[in-house]
């Protein structure tokens, strides 16, 4: 009698599902349970740096789409986030249910996004790149300067969202919020990539000649991969606005677009859980370096504040490192773990 070994399908559908065999759907709801469980064990720090995270991921997973997964540069995507929390913003301040107005500030992000993306069909690699750091110029003066819309440099105030009456205000309760968004969007993506719009992002980004010659519409999949980014980078800017509680245009500079392009190259691109691998490892390194610093202020009290000033040096060194030892990101690395633990004791 002999039994299988190892997965096998007859169908491309059987291969195309996100969990192909019952041990990793076994995982993935223990881990959902996990995370479900995590706030009862959770200080109102650490809670707030989970919190981060999910907002994080949602902007990580939705720039990832568009730069790792269609290969359309920006340097833009900070902007981009600040136009979804303007806009959540002055819906709510307008009587707008907290649901509807992210719904909407999605939606204005992504047509914003989807005027910025036109350029893309003439333009590839660094000039593209070059033209969404012109949004992001543009879109940061209009924040400035946007008067009663934006609040100009005083910003604007939010409150606690609400839904049914029920006030997300104390960071165990926003937890479940933004989890439930966040989950959400990491759904959302991965079920674009195993549709033909993930395929043809793929192709594009490969190779857009082939791809145009086999009928791969490239003005079209461009703009939507812009619109798709867009819209999950204004759902992450709105959840942020109503998270702090406040929004001004210095929060959504350059430096914001150039972190998230870290979060997916240290990732990986083109992977959704490299997106959650790229948020997780640049939104704890601050917290790592301060406990670091603070552990040797006690015994070098002179060198704490040479740590303080060497902390964007840091961060540049390993996005360096990376580059150089990890090119494929975390998601590669992952990868290889799961493969040696798949073969062992066998593995080679």
């Amino acid at each position: 009698m002999q039994g299988k070994c190892g997965l096998f399908f007859t169908s491309y559908q059987g291969e195309a599902q996100i969990f192909q065999s019952g041990f990793q759907k076994l995982m993935v709801g223990l881990f959902i349970l996990a995370l479900i469980a995590l706030p009862a064990i959770l200080n109102v720090h650490l809670t707030s740096i989970m919190n981060t995270i999910f907002i994080t991921v949602i902007g990580a997973v939705a720039l990832n789409l568009l730069t790792g997964v269609c290969g359309q540069i920006s340097l833009g995507h900070g902007a981009f986030i600040g136009v979804g929390a303007y806009a959540a913003g002055q819906c709510t301040l307008h009587g707008v249910p907290f649901p509807l107005a992210i719904l909407v500030a999605g939606l204005i992000t992504a047509m914003v996004g989807m005027v910025f993306g036109i350029p893309s069909l003439r333009l590839k690699g660094i000039y593209l790149a070059i033209a969404t750091l012109a949004a992001q110029l543009v879109l940061e003066y209009v924040f400035l300067h946007g008067g009663a819309m934006t609040g100009g440099s005083n910003g604007l105030l939010l409150e606690a969202p609400q839904i049914l009456g029920f006030t997300f205000d104390t960071e165990w309760r926003m937890y479940y919020l933004l989890f439930f968004f966040a989950a959400a969007a990491l759904l959302m993506v991965t079920n674009i990539m195993r549709s033909k719009y993930g395929r043809a992002f793929i192709s594009i980004r490969d190779y857009y000649l082939s791809a145009e010659i086999v009928g791969v519409n490239l003005f079209w999949y461009k703009l939507v991969a812009f619109g798709v980014s867009s819209f999950l980078a204004g759902v992450a800017g709105g959840l942020a606005a109503h998270y702090t509680g406040y929004i001004s245009a210095e929060q959504f500079n350059i430096g914001m677009s150039i972190s998230y392009l870290a979060m997916i190259i240290i990732g990986g691109l083109g992977s959704v859980i490299g997106s959650v691998f790229g948020a997780i490892f640049i939104v704890l390194l601050p917290e790592v370096l301060n406990i670091i610093s603070n552990g040797l202020g006690s015994y070098f009290p002179d060198i704490v504040q040479s740590i303080v000033a060497l902390k964007e040096g840091v961060f540049g060194l390993v996005l360096i490192l990376f580059l150089i030892f990890e090119p494929e990101g975390l998601a590669h690395r992952w990868r290889l773990i799961k493969a040696y633990w798949k073969l062992y004791p066998f593995a080679h």
